[in-house]
Parts: C-alpha cells; structure tokens; sequence
C-alpha cells in the first residue's frame, strides 16, 4: 500500500502537462485562419491614378431602374459595376454576360442577352452615357493645353519701313495679346535714333499699341518704327 501512494502521484504530476496544452491547441489553430480574401472592387479602387470611374444614366425600365459605373483607364473600358438593376433571376444571371461583352467589345455594341431583352436595352443606354461623358471629360482635358498653348510667347516680325534715314524694322513679343518686348531688328544708324528707340519701347509697352508719341528730335525713326510696329500688330491678329 506504501508502493502505491508514490505511483498515483507520478501519474497525477503526468497529466498536468496534459491539462495545460490543451488549450493552447485551439488557439493556434485559430490564429492560423488566413485572412479574408479583398472583394473585386477593393482591387479596383487600388488601381493605378490613371482610372477614371463614370456614371452612367439612370434608365427606368418595365422591370425597374438600371444603371452602371464605369472605370476607364484612358478610353479602354477596365470594368462595370451595376449600381442599379432590376431583382430578378433573368437579370441577375444577364449582368455577367453583358459586362464580359462590353469589356471585350470596347463600347455599348453589344448583343442582347436571351431572356433579359429590357435590362440588356438599360445597361447598354446606361453604358453608353458613361462612355459619352469620359469622352467629353477627355477632350475638355485635351483642349487645356491648347489654351495654354495660346498664351505662350509668338514673336512676330514688322515689316521693313524705308526712310530717308535707312531702314527701320521691329520684333514683336506677344503673350497672348500682350505685348511683352519690342526688338529693333534694323534701325538708322544715328546717335538721335539710338537715344529714341529705349523711349519708343518703353512707350509701346504702356500703351499697348502703335498709338505713341514722337520723340522729339527723332520725326522720321518715330514714325518708321510705328508702321512697322503696326503691320507686326496686325500680323500677330490675322
């Protein structure tokens, strides 16, 4: 009976181990579950800062209201996402096959789906007002440039004005309609023309046109470097 006190407690201080892991078991295998797999459209609101995403029109149908969202990358078609569509099994089973259409078609020419005749009409309206509206956004985009195109700097010859002093001719810089410098490209060579050109520049680059004063001393340079200051204001608006 002595002997047998000694083995009860060894088999006790045996199964603590036991009674101890065993939770931890659970744990672990709770801890590895893998993560939730991100939804379709997650990824595509991870998509590269070129995508644009459009609305379509709202089109009200027998079967009830349809409408889409389209992303663009450019002008190329990437996805379309139903924001509204009919509750119906035809439908439902439909939208697959016309957004697979579309992305391989590129545009609203698309077939109808046997079976959902309606919501195939609504979704390629729909769709083809996305497509509209990315590409007037597109084009309001192109024409930016052009614009600013117009505001850079042209330069513009006058014409060759003979004088009884030689001959006197300008340069133009325009920014948009402004003029931002005058250039003399041929010019007397007198003392008096030299001191009355800086004055002839300064005074068309306030008035902003040909309409200036004579410079004293300087009659015929004045009235050389007018003419052809005006044929270069004049050329620059045809």
């Amino acid at each position: 009976m002595k002997r047998a006190i000694p083995v009860l407690v060894l088999s006790a201080v045996g199964l603590i181990p036991v009674w101890r892991y065993e939770p931890s078991l659970g744990t672990a295998t709770e801890a590895a579950a893998p993560a939730s797999t991100p939804s379709a459209s997650s990824a595509a609101s991870g998509s590269g800062s070129g995508s644009t995403v459009v609305k379509g029109s709202t089109v009200q149908t027998d079967k009830g209201p349809v409408q889409v969202e389209v992303t663009f990358q450019g002008s190329e078609i990437t996805a379309v996402k139903m924001l509204q569509q009919p509750n119906h099994p035809q439908t439902t089973a439909a939208v697959p096959k016309l957004i697979a259409e579309t992305l391989e078609a590129q545009s609203s020419d698309i077939d109808t789906v046997s079976g959902a005749t309606i919501t195939s009409d609504g979704y390629r309206e729909s769709l083809q007002a996305a497509i509209d509206a990315n590409a007037k956004s597109a084009s309001s985009s192109s024409a930016s440039p052009s614009a600013s195109a117009a505001s850079q700097t042209q330069t513009v010859d006058g014409s060759t004005v003979n004088t009884d002093k030689g001959p006197v001719q300008v340069q133009v810089s325009f920014e948009g309609d402004k003029i931002t410098a005058v250039k003399m490209l041929q010019q007397p060579n007198h003392p008096q023309t030299t001191a009355a050109v800086p004055k002839l520049i300064a005074e068309t680059l306030e008035a902003q046109s040909s309409d200036i004063d004579t410079v004293s001393g300087a009659t015929i340079t004045s009235d050389g470097y007018r003419e052809s200051l005006q044929a270069a204001i004049d050329a620059k608006g045809a």
